[in-house]
């Protein structure tokens, strides 16, 4: 997933609103968002891929409140196609009853199996302990990405905020554009889970940016600018899905998915639910 929009605690209804486009070959095989079948408890877009490691989704909810979404750090030139699937950490985070400190924990020893990642995590499912953090296993210093030799979690505080294929909040073009769309969608957003088309709208938003506003990411010239809009489109990669979440204070949640298949043609479905033991959230 190369972008993701996120408010945390910034809306007087929802606690977590979630608006993200993931970026890949149109040929990758994706199983479309679903609980799903091996960890029931899991609504979430899954990877279908033949992947090292525990194939996991970009973006996925648990039904006990535990949110994960993971992108990759755009860094080419350390790219080793040997190491484990990304996707792995949302799923045993998603999977595993641990919170984020005792995950890092258990896993501090295997974050180098990982190409570049940013990994958000939260737990949503009890009100007096509801924490969202920002986890990476790479640093920009200067304008270089380095590998980090000790992984720990950043503490969200109550905003809103962009993250793509680089550090959280780095300003890409397309993270400014999209936080400032996703800001007014937010503040036009009543509360109760309608009207997705103000998210859908500027996650489908094309605008293309002058070379002198493209980051340098170690890809060709003519891949920044392919990479550069909110919604991709080439001939073979591009946004395959936009995932709309929103976490209402009460525990009631709304998961929308909207898939994409490089034509014009697109598919959206919608799930809607109430996470388990959250009746007492908000009151």
């Amino acid at each position: 997933m190369c972008l993701i929009l996120f408010a945390w605690n910034s809306h007087p209804d929802y606690s977590l609103v979630v608006a993200a486009n993931r970026d890949e070959f149109y040929e990758r095989p994706t199983q479309s968002m679903s609980w799903w079948d091996d960890y029931q408890s899991i609504l979430g877009a899954r990877d279908n891929a033949d992947v090292i490691g525990l194939r996991g989704t970009a973006l996925g909810l648990s039904i006990e409140g535990k949110f994960a979404a993971v992108t990759n750090i755009r860094a080419p030139s350390e790219k080793n196609p040997d190491l484990r699937t990304r996707g792995e950490l949302t799923a045993k985070f998603l999977s595993q009853k641990v919170n984020v400190d005792e995950f890092i924990q258990s896993n501090q020893k295997t974050f180098m199996q990982y190409n570049g990642f940013n990994l958000l995590t939260a737990d949503l499912g009890k009100s007096d302990q509801q924490e969202l953090s920002w986890i990476s296993n790479r640093l920009l210093v200067g304008d270089k990405i380095r590998q980090k030799k000790m992984v720990s979690p950043v503490k969200i505080n109550p905003g809103i905020y962009g993250l793509s294929n680089s550090m959280l909040d780095t300003p890409w073009p397309k993270v400014r554009l999209g936080v400032s769309h996703f800001a007014q969608a937010i503040a036009m957003d009543q509360g109760k889970f309608n009207h997705p088309e103000h998210y859908l709208k500027f996650l489908g938003n094309t605008t293309s940016f002058t070379d002198a506003e493209l980051p340098s990411t170690g890809v060709s010239l003519d891949w920044e600018r392919a990479l550069s809009p909110i919604f991709i489109k080439t001939a073979h990669y591009g946004t395959r899905s936009s995932t709309l979440l929103r976490v209402r204070k009460d525990g009631n949640f709304q998961m929308l998915e909207r898939r994409f298949d490089g034509s014009d043609h697109h598919e959206t479905s919608i799930i809607e639910g109430q996470l388990q033991g959250s009746e007492q959230i908000g009151r």
